[in-house]
């Protein structure tokens, strides 16, 4: 291997004699040249490694409002006892938004509330929720006993979560058949603002047991019965 690199480099590196080889003054230079080559490419190697383990460890989370608020906190803690050194970013949105952050590479993981799964995404249910129908205690619906039916659920105003959430999407499709849901008293983004309005006496919403659990068991708000229709929905990861 030296003759063939003395023959490329048109220089002799080894001075031969029968009592053994030493480095020409040549020899010396093209070594620590070497050296130095080697040294660079393993500087090289540990940075791209460090590069790499940097990259690997930040994750950008977009998650639907109501797993955004009420499960991924639990989980980012698991996360952190874990790996320690994965840095977390989470936007919060509707489900359409949700899945149009991870089609555009603006999010590693998403989480869905929606019925279906976005189009050109891969998904796996990770676990399930169901809507509720409630009422301010003053509201006449907290007082009846007999459970609603479905016409008269989609013929009443609610305050309703924006299009596009997964939330109006299980609705929209559980009360289709009965032409509803009637046009909304309010739209709204945020389920705390969606709580305040119906504890402010607006009018009844459906939402996540998830969001109203608080409120249910201090008897803020009364769950409404409701007969007829499944409100169980899918809790789905999505990449």
């Amino acid at each position: 291997r030296i003759q063939a690199m003395e023959r490329r480099l048109g220089v002799a590196l080894l001075d031969r004699s029968p009592r053994g080889s030493r480095l020409t003054d040549a020899g010396i230079l093209v070594t620590e040249w070497a050296r130095r080559v080697v040294e660079s490419a393993e500087a090289f190697d540990a940075g791209a490694q460090a590069l790499r383990a940097r990259v690997d460890s930040r994750l950008r989370v977009a998650a639907s409002m109501t797993i955004a608020e009420y499960l991924l906190p639990g989980w980012l803690i698991a996360l952190h006892r874990a790996r320690p050194g994965t840095a977390v970013s989470l936007y919060a949105g509707n489900s359409d938004s949700v899945g149009a952050r991870v089609l555009a590479h603006e999010a590693d993981l998403g989480f869905v509330e929606g019925p279906t799964v976005p189009a050109g995404l891969d998904a796996t249910v990770i676990g399930h929720d169901r809507l509720v129908v409630v009422a301010a205690p003053g509201h006449p619906w907290a007082r009846r006993r007999a459970p609603l039916d479905p016409a008269e659920l989609a013929a009443t105003g609610l305050i309703l979560r924006e299009p596009g959430s997964g939330n109006r999407q299980v609705l929209d499709a559980a009360l289709a058949p009965y032409g509803g849901p009637a046009a909304p008293l309010l739209e709204l983004a945020s389920t705390t603002a969606l709580k305040a309005a119906v504890m402010g006496g607006v009018g009844p919403c459906v939402l996540s047991e998830l969001a109203v659990a608080e409120e249910l068991a201090a008897r803020r708000l009364v769950a409404v019965p409701v007969t007829g229709i499944g409100l169980r929905r899918e809790l789905r990861a999505v990449w």
